[in-house]
């Protein structure tokens, strides 16, 4: 033995040596071993401080169970806090730092909490600062918020690549220890795909048949329906450009859960030391990785199963300083073992402490004639008999089971198509058990759940004071709420709940579980989907030349669009502005690509049409367009549009840019649904299509430039609402419609999207000598407010078409959708909040969406509020204008209200007036 690492044995490669990092101090190790063997290797100890009281404490298992080694990997952006040093490879430049103390591991100033831990016993935040109730929010909360947590934040984007896979089999077994690979073999040998999958890394790779593929590293952490497993493999020897993490949905046929068992740990007090340890974490240690957390342990024990540790250390020549059983007489197991590696027998004997400030030195224990005896050893090897590992069984609410027989709960009902084999079932586990489950009163603290430093103490105290409940008691002390989810502790604690009530364990319950078993990191949830990744950019046609004439773009729904084409000196408002006036005065360039675009044929379309529009379709004339209203079920609109009929059987609708999914969505559900007899077939062409707006007096001077004759576009051949197939620029298949979002002359013109970037540099040449300019969303938004048309911020799902003044829309001669509900006399109330405008009193005073309405005069209180802003703008024309829902709006033209806004300190009178500010007569469309 060269120090703490034996001279044989270990599934490690001794071969290779490896050197990273602890607290700025390097060391090495072997490959295979993990942070935690390594670091034990070494004789390091002491690990981390606790969370509560800043206690020293060290390694104290072998797996995903661990509650106190925890320490932050990675330096910068990399830094990841919380691992769990028994679940971390090692590799070459492995950077580790323990973590929660200051200003050093060794002496951490906040370990003064253990002076004051009288008061902060279960349920301290309630009660120690109640009183004086105005130092909570500047002395009691800043302070609580910077001592609590555990780890550091990074703070910066993290730079990790994340990996998600969707695996299928026909078995998946969990659990890749002894009974996991012999169900995998036996599942195999029927035929058909098996995947096993264990939580550690493979130190020696089990031979499989071929038809079994083996995920090491690998934690499945859930069930969910479907047959449905997400499991999370964690990626060996990261670099910059390797995968750290991989998610894999696996959909299996059937699953077997192997899980095995966890050991639980006797409670005693101070058993927080490092040097306390699981028994069969020191096995582990000894077998897995040829290493010895000490080389005098006590073995601690109310079973039969830790007392095959004796042989294994024997074995190793790793010398003990006793056996320490809590039944009477302990058992003829423990004593064959014990007198073959000439190690003392303490029968009927409690171990009441374990002494040592920074590591265990000895213990305390007392014999069964209650004789006091002081031991010295290095390390205290503990068990308490095993837990089924049964935390996926019971994700589906299904309850654990007491069985008294192993002293242990096992498994209530199954999820669908699991079975459960081995020490998972509860076979083979706690032999000649007799349980023990805690040292008696002691003035020491004896520690149930280490992560959360929750005691002995504090859970009598919890009971004592009401909390009764488990789910109770595990909220007033967060038992079990840490990152390990009590997995060595919740057991113990409910014996101790028990006691305390004087009751059963059947009869005092158990906590549940959920998902996930073990922490997952939110990038491995999210996958590759971050950054731009996350919504990748959906480009309009048209994106090069707007690119080309400098735009600025913004996000509107999936898409990116142009916001405004600033000019040398322009703020984008300025360029807005310049934008309306090119429109009003000469002609404009809008792409209006990102409209939702849906084609609808059939012998049955305008029927279909009359049943989801809330106005008539069957008399629409060919070539002409119509405005259309669509309402939800429940009467209140979800979305309003136009609709052209290009032939008799064949209509292509718009929507807004922000619900053409959703819309689409509705659709298909009412052909398949609702009406299923109607002939009718629906194909989203958004992406088909690019869609041009021309708008302004000139618009039809530039557009006579690019159709093909003899087509005409006149007003008398072509009128307000108007639609035709045609072509342009020599023989290019287009669609025209006469429409107009802006109030002006305009015209929409579509073509096959691969033409659309072309075709907007042609109509620049073309529009070059009347004025023509690309214009934006912003000059949009302010051109669609001052005609008073409404948008997202009026279409919010919370209108109704009377509440938008479309209430004539809304035909008494036909069924639609949301006809019934609309009809509701709490949506046909006068006083509901109305569509108006607004201007402000002084013509100056900017008036900003989400401002309040409120009386002239009127408090600014709850009672008061009569409506909101919905929209506002600064015209070029006409000013700061607005758009609000006010409360029997219509009849309320003329008066006075006062706009308010708090957040933004804006505070004014407006004019209240009817909502289409420019050109209410619509003259200018139909020029």
């Amino acid at each position: 033995m060269t120090g703490y690492r034996l001279a044989t044995g270990g599934l490690i490669d001794r071969a290779s040596l490896v050197t990273f990092s602890f607290d700025g101090r390097y060391y090495t190790g072997h490959g295979g071993d993990t942070l935690a063997s390594a670091l034990l290797a070494n004789g390091v100890k002491l690990i981390g401080r606790s969370f509560k009281y800043h206690r020293p404490r060290g390694i104290f298992s072998a797996g995903s169970e661990e509650p106190n080694a925890l320490v932050e990997l990675g330096l910068g952006a990399y830094r990841e806090p919380n691992s769990r040093a028994t679940m971390i490879e090692i590799f070459e430049g492995l950077t580790a730092h323990s973590q929660n103390r200051f200003p050093s591991l060794r002496y951490d100033l906040l370990a003064i909490n253990s002076l004051f831990s009288p008061f902060l016993a279960a349920g301290f935040y309630y009660k120690t600062f109640m009183w004086p109730a105005k130092f909570w929010e500047r002395l009691y909360e800043p302070l609580i918020r910077r001592a609590a947590g555990l780890g550091r934040n990074a703070g910066l984007p993290d730079p990790d690549a994340y990996e998600k896979t969707t695996e299928f089999c026909d078995v998946l077994v969990i659990g890749g220890g002894a009974d996991g690979i012999a169900a995998a073999c036996e599942a195999a040998a029927q035929g058909g795909a098996v995947i096993l999958c264990d939580e550690n890394a493979s130190l020696a790779p089990p031979v499989l048949p071929d038809n079994v593929s083996f995920l090491p590293r690998t934690t499945v952490f859930a069930i969910y329906d479907g047959a449905t497993y997400a499991a999370l493999t964690q990626l060996p020897k990261r670099t910059e450009h390797h995968p750290r993490q991989r998610l894999v949905r696996i959909i299996a046929g059937r699953s077997i859960i192997a899980t095995g068992a966890l050991e639980r740990p006797l409670v005693f007090a101070d058993n927080d030391r490092p040097g306390v340890m699981l028994a069969g974490a020191v096995a582990s240690y000894v077998t897995r990785y040829g290493v010895t957390p000490g080389g005098n342990i006590l073995l601690a024990l109310n079973n039969d199963d830790a007392a095959a540790l004796i042989p294994l250390l024997a074995a190793h020549d790793i010398g003990m300083a006793g056996v320490a059983d809590t039944r009477p007489g302990s058992s003829e197991a423990v004593h064959h073992y014990a007198r073959a590696a000439n190690v003392p027998v303490f029968a009927g004997a409690t171990i009441l402490a374990a002494t040592g400030r920074q590591a265990v030195e000895g213990a305390k224990i007392r014999l069964h004639n209650g004789t006091v005896l002081h031991l010295g050893c290095d390390v205290i090897a503990s068990s308490g008999g095993y837990n089924p590992n049964i935390a996926l069984t019971a994700q589906f609410d299904a309850r654990p089971l007491w069985n008294p027989g192993i002293a242990a709960f096992t498994a209530g009902t199954l999820p669908p198509g699991s079975s459960i084999i081995g020490k998972a079932a509860g076979q083979g586990i706690n032999r000649n058990i007799v349980p023990h489950w805690h040292s008696g009163v002691n003035p020491a603290k004896c520690f149930v759940d280490l992560q959360n430093d929750v005691t002995v103490k504090d859970i009598q105290l919890a009971n004592q004071e009401g909390f009764s409940s488990v789910e109770h008691v595990k909220r007033y002390t967060t038992l079990g709420m840490a990152t390990d989810q009590g997995k060595t502790a919740n057991v113990n604690a409910l014996a101790i709940l028990a006691e305390a009530q004087g009751r059963a364990i059947p009869q005092t319950g158990t906590t549940r579980f959920r998902p996930p078993y073990s922490p997952v990191s939110l990038g491995a949830l999210a996958g590759a989907h971050k950054g731009t990744s996350f919504k990748p950019a959906r480009l309009t046609p048209t994106h090069e030349f707007a690119e080309s004439q400098g735009a600025v773009f913004t996000e509107t729904g999936l898409w990116r669009r142009a916001q405004y084409y600033p000019r040398p000196g322009e703020d984008w408002l300025a360029a807005a502005q310049r934008e309306v006036n090119t429109v009003r005065q000469a002609v404009g360039l809008c792409d209006v690509t990102t409209l939702g675009k849906i084609d609808i044929q059939g012998p049955d379309a305008a029927k279909f049409l009359e049943c989801v529009y809330t106005n008539s379709w069957t008399n629409l004339a060919l070539g002409r367009v119509r405005y259309g209203l669509m309402l939800r079920e429940d009467g209140f609109v979800m979305d309003d549009g136009t609709t052209a009929r290009l032939g008799p059987d064949h209509f292509v609708m718009t929507t807004t840019t922000a619900n053409a999914a959703k819309v689409m969505q509705h659709l298909e559900f009412c052909a398949q649904v609702l009406w299923p007899g109607l002939d009718v077939s629906l194909i989203s062409v958004t992406d088909q299509w690019g869609q041009l707006a021309i708008a302004g007096p000139q618009s039809r001077a530039v557009l006579e430039k690019v159709i093909d004759p003899p087509f005409d576009i006149s007003n008398e051949a072509f009128p307000y609402m108007a639609c035709a197939g045609l072509t342009i620029c020599n023989g290019t298949p287009a669609r025209l419609f006469r429409i107009s979002f802006s109030g002006e002359l305009a015209y929409e013109l579509a073509v096959p999207a691969r033409f659309a970037n072309a075709l907007a540099a042609r109509l620049m040449a073309a529009g070059e000598a009347f004025g023509l300019a690309p214009y934006g969303t912003e000059a949009l938004g302010i051109m669609r407010i001052e005609k008073g048309h409404a948008a997202g911020p009026e279409l919010n799902g919370q209108t109704t078409a009377h509440d938008l003044g479309l209430h004539k829309l809304l035909s008494r001669k036909k069924d639609f959708v949301g006809r019934a509900m609309a009809a509701r006399p709490a949506l046909t109330d006068p006083a509901r909040p109305t569509l108006v405008g607004l201007k402000p009193v002084d013509g100056v005073t900017i008036l900003r969406a989400g401002s309040h309405l409120l009386p002239i005069g009127a408090a600014a209180m709850a009672e008061n509020d009569q409506g909101h802003v919905t929209s506002a703008a600064r015209s070029p024309m006409l000013g700061p204008i607005a758009l609000a829902l006010l409360a029997n709006g219509p009849a309320r033209i003329g008066e006075t209200i006062r706009v308010y806004d708090p957040i933004r300190n804006g505070d004014c009178a407006a004019e209240i007036v009817p909502p289409v500010h420019y050109d209410p007569e619509g003259s200018r469309l139909h020029a």
